[in-house]
């Protein structure tokens, strides 16, 4: 960990927080999810310096070290796909494998789609290609409780969380995301009321793990992570007939809670997915959670590196 170095760049009139491992004359960038960060790459930054690229990982803009947008309200998926192609500009990166977790996968399709020289190849983690607008979640299908629909509410999600501190609603968030089933709140309760506060944290996910994330949502909070992803997730930002025709992998654990979104499995499974990447491998983990880059380290890395030196 202490060989990644850490620095701030000025992004489309942003400092964005960078860290970076490796010297490698092949790039790969790292995209996070929610509640993650850059640390949630921590394990795969240092296996593929070592497998001789490049790793780069950045806080998207509002997360972490990264300063926020003057109008956080307004911040949505294509500030972020913008941010990607600028930073590797910035770093005088004409090509780059782009790595997706969570929504993070979203900025990586959009950018594979918009901007496909700029891109060697995808890999995505819990979420199969989807895009806002033709390509997107079914949001009519999910149940009326369910998180995402809840914290898309403007306030809601903040008042939830505003009843504990920041370490308390990371720590919420990884124990109820890492179970298998869909997280839906009755009429009379928040999604933070989901998780008993005797639930251990799971066993790969340590308290240190634990105060870093806290740290730096502190210093961020939680404001422009509501928006991105949760509140701008159903906005049309034009792409029609979207189609990825790099090389592309999605690393999908079996037990993510993701497979009981309506439809995803059979959209997965049956292939369904390989209308729009058709050049996509699928890889299905039978213990893997949510967090599976975390969970199962050594077995994510593995996928990675293999898919980085095949292509």
């Amino acid at each position: 960990m202490e060989k990644i170095q850490h620095s701030h760049v000025q992004v489309r009139g942003l400092k964005l927080h960078v860290a970076q491992i490796g010297t490698g004359p092949k790039v790969v960038l790292f995209l996070h999810g929610f509640p993650e960060i850059w640390y949630s790459w921590r394990h795969q930054m240092i296996a593929v310096a070592n497998a001789g690229f490049r790793a780069i990982a950045f806080d998207f803009r509002g997360y972490g070290l990264s300063d926020h947008p003057p109008e956080p309200k307004k911040a949505n998926f294509k500030d972020l796909v913008d941010d990607v192609v600028a930073l590797l500009d910035l770093l005088g990166i004409n090509k780059v494998f782009l790595v997706g977790k969570d929504f993070g996968a979203v900025p990586a399709f959009m950018v594979a789609v918009i901007h496909p020289e700029r891109v060697l190849g995808v890999i995505t983690l819990g979420i199969p290609f989807l895009i806002p607008g033709p390509v997107g979640i079914q949001f009519d299908l999910l149940p009326k409780g369910f998180y995402i629909l809840r914290w898309a509410e403007t306030g809601r999600a903040e008042a939830d969380f505003g009843r504990f501190d920041v370490k308390t609603v990371v720590r919420n968030i990884y124990i109820l995301f890492c179970r298998s089933e869909l997280q839906v709140a009755g009429e009379n309760e928040e999604i933070m009321d989901l998780v008993d506060p005797s639930t251990p944290l799971p066993p790969w996910f340590t308290e240190e793990d634990l105060e870093v994330y806290a740290t730096l949502y502190q210093n961020s909070g939680f404001r422009t992570a509501l928006q991105v992803p949760y509140r701008c997730s159903q906005l049309d930002y034009g792409i029609t007939n979207p189609k990825v025709t790099t090389p592309s992998l999605l690393i999908m654990g079996e037990k993510d809670y993701f497979m009981k979104f309506p439809g995803m499995e059979e959209y997965m499974k049956k292939g369904i997915v390989k209308q729009f990447m058709p050049n996509l491998d699928i890889t299905f983990m039978p213990e893997g959670n949510h967090f599976v880059q975390e969970q199962l380290p050594e077995q994510v890395n593995e996928l990675i590196i293999t898919f980085l030196n095949k292509n």
